[in-house]
Parts: C-alpha cells; sequence; structure tokens
C-alpha cells in the first residue's frame, strides 16, 4: 500500500498548500480520499485522473470536498471525446441533502454510493457500513463532527485507517484496531482543547488514539495553518509515544 498526501490543511491552507486529500494505491486500485480545495491541481502531479478507480468523502465540509467539482468538470470532459471512460464511483455521507443531490446529479462524472446505503457490518464489534472497489474492501463508521461523518478503513494488501473529521470516540481504537497505518487529524493544541467540543481532536488525542488500536505509524494531518507545527508534533508524540510522521503535501509512505 502506498500514501500520498495531497493537502493536510484545515479549514484553508498555507500559500501553496491544499486541504484534505491524500491518494490511496493498494491492490491495483487508486482511490481519492477526500478531495478539499486545491486537491486536483496535487492529484494531477501524481497520476491522471483517468487512472481513478474510486473517491471517498468523509463529510461535506467544503475543505474535503470542493474539488470535487474540479474532478467532475475533468471526468465529463474528456468523456465527451473518450466516451469508454466510466464515471468513477464515489462514496458520500447521504446528508446534507443539498450536496449530495448535486454530486448524484453528475451522472456522466460519478457512480454515487451513500454510505448509509452500504451494507451493514460490525468491524471490532463496532456497527458501521462497508463496500467494495473490486477486491478491495472499504469500511465506515460515524465519527462525533457536526455533519454526518464516517472514519474510514481501506483494506488492500495493508489496512490504513483514516479519523477523518471527529471528537473522541471511545469505540475508534477498536474500529482501527488491525490497521498498518494510521491517518489521524491533529486539528487542536492543548492550550486551546475547549475547541474540541466543535468535533475534533487534539494533536495529543490522535497519538493515544493510534496508540490505543495498536497501530505502529501514525501520520498526523488536518492542521491549522497558524499553529506550529513542531508544537503538533511533540504535542501527538506524547500520545502516541513513538515518533509521528507530520503529513506534507508530496509525502509518501509505504506499509
Amino acid at each position: 500500500m502506498k500514501l500520498t498526501v495531497l493537502g493536510c490543511w484545515a479549514p484553508y491552507p498555507r500559500a501553496g498548500g491544499a486541504c484534505s486529500g491524500y491518494l490511496v494505491q493498494t491492490g491495483g486500485k487508486n482511490i481519492l480520499l477526500e478531495c478539499g480545495n486545491g486537491v486536483m491541481s496535487n492529484l494531477l502531479k501524481h497520476i491522471d485522473f483517468r487512472l481513478l478507480d474510486g473517491v471517498i468523502i468523509s463529510h461535506f465540509h467544503p475543505d474535503h470536498y470542493l474539488d470535487l467539482f474540479c474532478l467532475r468538470h475533468a471526468v465529463q470532459g474528456v468523456r465527451r471525446t473518450q466516451p469508454g471512460l466510466k464515471p468513477i464511483p464515489l462514496f458520500v455521507p447521504e446528508q446534507p441533502r443539498e450536496p449530495f443531490q448535486m454530486l448524484s446529479g453528475y451522472k456522466g462524472a460519478f457512480i454515487v454510493n451513500p454510505i448509509e446505503k452500504l451494507t451493514e457490518t460490525m468491524r471490532n464489534g463496532v456497527a458501521g457500513f462497508e463496500g467494495f472497489l473490486g477486491q478491495l474492501k472499504v469500511s465506515f463508521v460515524k465519527t462525533d463532527h457536526p455533519l454526518p461523518t464516517y472514519a474510514v478503513m481501506v483494506e488492500g494488501e495493508r489496512k490504513l485507517f483514516y479519523s477523518a473529521d471527529t471528537k473522541w470516540c471511545g469505540y475508534l481504537p477498536e474500529f482501527a484496531a488491525g490497521a498498518d497505518l494510521a491517518l489521524c487529524e491533529a486539528s487542536v493544541i492543548e492550550q486551546d482543547s475547549d475547541y474540541t467540543s466543535v468535533g475534533h481532536l487534539t494533536a495529543r488525542q490522535a497519538g493515544e488514539l493510534a496508540r490505543a488500536a495498536g497501530i505502529r505509524q501514525l501520520i498526523a494531518t488536518h492542521f491549522w495553518p497558524e499553529y506550529d507545527l513542531d508544537k503538533i508534533k511533540a504535542e501527538a508524540e506524547t500520545g502516541f509515544a513513538d515518533p509521528v510522521v507530520m503529513a506534507g503535501e508530496g509525502l509518501q509512505i509505504r506499509c
């Protein structure tokens, strides 16, 4: 499995950066996990959008999905001259209805799969949903965030856990257990911990989540652009009790 970071900032990027976006390549599939502001441009540095096998969006906050509209134009435009190119499977929440219905209308670009309509399943005793992209299994569990939001497990040759945006949820370590790599939001530093009430993890909590799940490799992401990244790293490592990798555009990790 290969993970490429396309964007790591929230809710807006630093100069030259991009918001949430990750390219996951495993089992012969190219999966775009999140597609926030600026992600489309960075995606094209690594692969042609025609090679995408699927897109996963955890929730409908703009920094996680707005560049889907760029991808939509790209796919629909190319299909005028390359009709053999198929629409891309897209996994998204059903709510809020406005963005869901808008994306569902772009039938020339996407085959929309509402997460809530996938097969109900249990992962390590945690109730959620699962779908497939070929032989690649993708599991979802709801997190604690103002909009309907889903943490994700991508299972190919290896397993990747992605926290999405969330407050601390006691069941997330169980859901994440068995992953080879954790990609966790580290949105808040300890001195601002009151802000977790709006649905985010502190950097220390990101480390604690990965440690509780028994995951050996943690990538911290989803950074407030005004924070000192060294401080975020130090606090995440306090929770994880091991070195933490900090996300950045172009970072590539194999596991």
